[in-house]
Parts: C-alpha cells; sequence; structure tokens
C-alpha cells in the first residue's frame, strides 16, 4: 500500500543519517541572513531580501524539483507520496478517530510543499484576517495583508470576471484556471446554484461565498512553485546561495540569535548571519527547531534534557488542520477522467504533456469549487469543497472500475486544536505529531452535515444526467451514528497544518511570535510560515503561507509597510437568518 511506503520514509531518512556519525567541522560560513527552509514563505522572504541587496543563505535539506513528477499538474498525487520530496510524517494515534494514524505530508524539496501540494490558490476570506487581529496579530486584518496578496500575484484575469480591485497582475506567482471543459465540473457549479447558494467568479476577490471556477498555481501547464515564482530569481542574482543540511538548532547567545547549526555529510557545520536568522520550516519542523534551540515549555525542554534559553509555553501547539471526506458518485455516463486511468491512456497523456505541456496533464483537475455556510448565523462560510471529476483517493485508489466524479469536503473551522513536540534531544527523530482531530462534539454535527448538504447538491438537476449512485458514503448510511462511523473510519487531513508558533500580542504567554514576526524573548530570530497563523483560513494553506513570507520580508527589512486597503468584502446580507 502506498500510504504504507509513506509510513516508513522518516523512518528510513533517519536510518541514512543516524549512519553519518555527525562531527564537528571548522567550517564556518558568514552572511546577512540565514532563512531555514525553502518552502512557501521561505522562498518568499529569499526574493525579497535578495532584491533589497542582500546576501542570503538559505538552508534545506531537500534536492531539486526539476523532476516531471512534480511539473506536472495531474501528477500531483505522486510526489506527495515518494520519499525523495516528502519527509513522511505521520500522526500519532488519534484518540478520537478509532487509533487512526494519518499521513503528515510535508515537502523536503525545494519550494517546500509548494513543490508537492495540490496547486489550488486559495486566499482565505477577508474575515479570517480581521480575526487574527483581534486575536493580537495587530496589523495583519484583511486591510493590511490584501495589499500583499496583490503583490505576490499574478493573476490571469482574461475573461474571468470578479473586482479586478482585489487580485494582483505582475506579481511573482503565476495563478491561472483550467480549461473547466469537462461537463461535470459546470454540473457541479449549477447544481450549487439550483440548490440556492450563491455562484462567484472570484472566490479569491470581493466574494468567497458561493459555486465558481477553482484558481491554479500553475503556468504554461506546469506546476508553479514558489522555488520558481521566488528562489530561482534569487539564486540568478547571485545573492542568494542554498546550504543542503539538516538544521539541529539555532545558536543563541544572551538571548541572540548569531546562527544555525547543521549537519551536512555527517559533519556539523554553521552558518552565522550578521542581522537575522529566519525560520521557515513548516508548521511541523519550526516548532521542532525552536524546542531543539531551548526555546519552549520549560518542562518539556528540561524532560528532553535542552537546556531553557526561553520559556515560551505556545511552542507546539495551537495545532490545526483542515479534515475531509470524499463524497463519491458513480456516472451514468462515460464522461470522468477514467477513461485516461490505464496504462496506455495515462502514457498518452504523459506524452501530450512532455510535447506540449497541455491536455489533461497540464491541470491539477481542481478546476471547480464552492464555499458555503454551514447554518443561519454564520457570517462566512465555513465549508469548502474541491470538485473532481474522477473517483479516486490522494494514494490513487480508485473505489471502483468505472466512471465517477466526486467532491471533497469539509468544515473550515474546526474548534480541535493539537501540538508538535519532541520525542527526545535526538534532532534526526521525528516530532510527535498529535492533532486530536474530532475532539469536540460540534466536529462531528458539523461532518454529518457536510456530508448531507453534498448530497442534496449531487441531487439536483443538474447531475440528473450524469449521476448514477453513491459510492461513498453510500446510500443506506443516513442515522447520526452511521455516518459518525463513516466519518471516524474515512475522514482524511486536508494536509493544512499550521499554528505552532502562534502570533500574538507579546504578554500572551501562548504566543511565539510578535506581530512583526519576532520570536519573543530572542534577538534577532523570527519564525514565519503557516506556523505563525492564530487560526486556520478558509481552504487552502499555500497563498497565505506565501503572503506571510510577502508581509514578513517587509518586517525584516524595517520598510514602511504597504498601505492599507479600502475594499470591503462581500458578506451575504440575510447571513443571520438563512444558510444560503
Amino acid at each position: 500500500m502506498l500510504w504504507e511506503l509513506i509510513g516508513n520514509s522518516f523512518a528510513y531518512t533517519s536510518k541514512v543519517l543516524t549512519t553519518l556519525s555527525p562531527k564537528i567541522c571548522e567550517a564556518i560560513v558568514n552572511t546577512d541572513y540565514v532563512i531555514v527552509g525553502a518552502g512557501s514563505a521561505g522562498c518568499a522572504i529569499a526574493f525579497r531580501l535578495t532584491e533589497a541587496g542582500h546576501k542570503v543563505k538559505v538552508i534545506e535539506f531537500g534536492g531539486s524539483d526539476r523532476g516531471p513528477l512534480i511539473q506536472m499538474p495531474a501528477a500531483l498525487s505522486y510526489p506527495m507520496n515518494m520519499h525523495r520530496y516528502d519527509w513522511g510524517y505521520w500522526s500519532e494515534p488519534e484518540p478520537y478517530l478509532g487509533g487512526r494514524k494519518l499521513a503528515c505530508p510535508r515537502g523536503k524539496v525545494l519550494g517546500g510543499s509548494s513543490s508537492i501540494n495540490g496547486m489550488v490558490y486559495v486566499r482565505g476570506h477577508a474575515l479570517d484576517f480581521d480575526k487574527w487581529a483581534e486575536m493580537g496579530a495587530v496589523g495583519w486584518s484583511f486591510s493590511d495583508i490584501l495589499p500583499y496578496y496583490k503583490r505576490l500575484e499574478n493573476w490571469n484575469s482574461a475573461g474571468h470576471g470578479g473586482e479586478k480591485s482585489f487580485r494582483g497582475i505582475g506579481g511573482r506567482l503565476n495563478i491561472t484556471r483550467g480549461t473547466r471543459t469537462n461537463p461535470l465540473n459546470l454540473a457541479f457549479e449549477k447544481a450549487g446554484k439550483q440548490a440556492g447558494y450563491q455562484t462567484t467568479l472570484d472566490y479569491n476577490g470581493k466574494q468567497q461565498e458561493g459555486f465558481g471556477p477553482m484558481d491554479q498555481t500553475i503556468k504554461n501547464g506546469k506546476r508553479w512553485s514558489s522555488a520558481k515564482a521566488y528562489l530561482e530569481p534569487a539564486i540568478r542574482s547571485g545573492k542568494c546561495e542554498i546550504i543542503r543540511g539538516f538544521v539541529t538548532k539555532i545558536i543563541i547567545n544572551k538571548k541572540q540569535a548569531e546562527g544555525v547549526e547543521y549537519l551536512q555529510n555527517g559533519e556539523t557545520k554553521f552558518v552565522y548571519a550578521s542581522k537575522e536568522v529566519i525560520v521557515a520550516a513548516s508548521a511541523i519542523n519550526s516548532p521542532k527547531i525552536l524546542l531543539l534551540s531551548g526555546i519552549g515549555p520549560a518542562e518539556e525542554l528540561k524532560t528532553n534534557g535542552i537546556e531553557v534559553i526561553a520559556d515560551r509555553p505556545g511552542v507546539g501547539k495551537n495545532l490545526q488542520d483542515h479534515l475531509e471526506l470524499y463524497i463519491q458518485m458513480m456516472a451514468k455516463r462515460p464522461v470522468s477522467l477514467y477513461k485516461y486511468w490505464n496504462p496506455i491512456g495515462k502514457a498518452l497523456v504523459g506524452l501530450r504533456w512532455l510535447l506540449s505541456k497541455s491536455g489533461p496533464g497540464a491541470s491539477n483537475q481542481f478546476e471547480s469549487a464552492g464555499f458555503i455556510r454551514s447554518k443561519a448565523g454564520v457570517k462566512y462560510p465555513d465549508i469548502q469543497y474541491h470538485f473532481l471529476p474522477l473517483a479516486v483517493r490522494y494514494d490513487g485508489r480508485l473505489p471502483i472500475k468505472g466512471h465517477g466524479f466526486q467532491a471533497h469536503v469539509g468544515p473550515m473551522r474546526s474548534k480541535s486544536r493539537g501540538y508538535v513536540a519532541l520525542r527526545s534531544n535526538d534532532p534526526i527523530e521525528a516530532p510527535k505529531i498529535q492533532f486530536n482531530y474530532m475532539s469536540h462534539d460540534s466536529d462531528w454535527a458539523d461532518f454529518r452535515n457536510c456530508i448531507r448538504l453534498t448530497r442534496e447538491i449531487f441531487s439536483q438537476p443538474a447531475f440528473k444526467l450524469f449521476a448514477k449512485a453513491e459510492i461513498s458514503p453510500g446510500a443506506a448510511l443516513q442515522s447520526d451514528d452511521e455516518l459518525n462511523s463513516f466519518i471516524r473510519d474515512n475522514v482524511e487531513s486536508a494536509y493544512h497544518p499550521c499554528g505552532t508558533c502562534k502570533m500574538g500580542n507579546r504578554d500572551d504567554l501562548m504566543s511565539v511570535v510578535d506581530p512583526e514576526t519576532r520570536v519573543i524573548g530572542i534577538d534577532k530570530l523570527r519564525v514565519a510560515d503557516s506556523s505563525i497563523f492564530p487560526q486556520i483560513t478558509n481552504g487552502n494553506l499555500n497563498a497565505p503561507s506565501i503572503m506571510v513570507g510577502e508581509k514578513a520580508s517587509d518586517h525584516i527589512l524595517g520598510k514602511n509597510l504597504l498601505p492599507r486597503s479600502n475594499e470591503i468584502p462581500w458578506i451575504s446580507p440575510n447571513w443571520e437568518t438563512s444558510q444560503r
């Protein structure tokens, strides 16, 4: 089984590294800034710092992103399941999911998770960021961050509609849309409208709520990762160098970060920063590195034999994620992507893509989306849909041999919180990841509601020509208990971990960084990636992670922040009394 192979991947990494017998090497490198992690945010920071004339070293354990399985959008399930590109993390047994361990892929490659993700571009709802500001991340409201989204975007708006004042043109990140030529995509959007929901031409613009086309980080038929958008031009500038190494800790002297210790070819090496160290290693690895460096809950550090440099109880806490289910349907007609799901079909798709970067291989096939509110009284969407014109799991397994389609659906704002912790003071050992998924009663009610609302959408006239029978969960499962059992056995991570180095007020003991992304209690050290999210945003996390890198770079450089926006998002006028 493919997931079992993933589960063994980190163990293999650990075995390889531990055989290297680390020894001290006197090689010391100096630079202006050291960035730990060449992921979504780290690449953006590297570019902005070099653009300002500074010398930057980026330490990344993963290798090149040049492989065709990364570059071909339709092959998205492969890199996230490959030891070469993925850290291979798994959760601890989840107590509310019957002890199941869930996969937690994280990019181990240039570009980080932007090089192995589904290439879906979702900013999050405007009110998500207003909530951040309310939670203590002052200066991160929607009015503050919209200019940074516009700065990072190169949005291909031709024929797309929407409010152009909300979108950016000329930025580093290329954003396009699929062709939506498969009739199932438009049937999904039409069914949403028939069920009484809004239609939106641009969920990343003024109005997120509704059904419509989905944005993709794809350019000319190829994945457009943060490595392509930011890191490659930073390297070409001659001011950015990549160091292949496994970071073991931040070097801290008298409450001030001086550099980074890392393993390279079995030797312990050091790189020193004259200005700052920026950790951008993911919601899993960033807290791990802080903990190994003596920054975190004092008792936890002492238990692992680590000297306490800064007692920050919030390091590793506040872990959040999105869960989702596949609601899968059997198709009456041979209209799905199943026609390509055979050796000859895959070969033809691959050949066409290799020759012309066109055809089915040039899209991630997530081309239609939906954002809805779960009930009256919910002010903005709390349920997300990804539609796929094929019934298939992320690991490539098919539920049936034949044509089908599915909606990925899940609640956006679960109350459940988990943590990332050290197993020991051995930096090679994988961290302990406990999400505590479904630990609130509301989680179960929310997921049952997701299933029932999706069934209603698939029952609309738009699907009369296409929908034959429900595969998953299956029409026989109707009661709360039956649906709960299905949820417990089948719910999966959407791979959106965040929140483990929360940004907030300095007087909040659970805050790890302040609103300028500075680690509280340590000078010249910042964290800037999805780990600093106070609360998870609506939708996929690649876009807000890059936005964090863009805005953090201005804080690092001490620049005047971009002028706040006066744009006002659309909110349903009937949200208090109506679900749709």
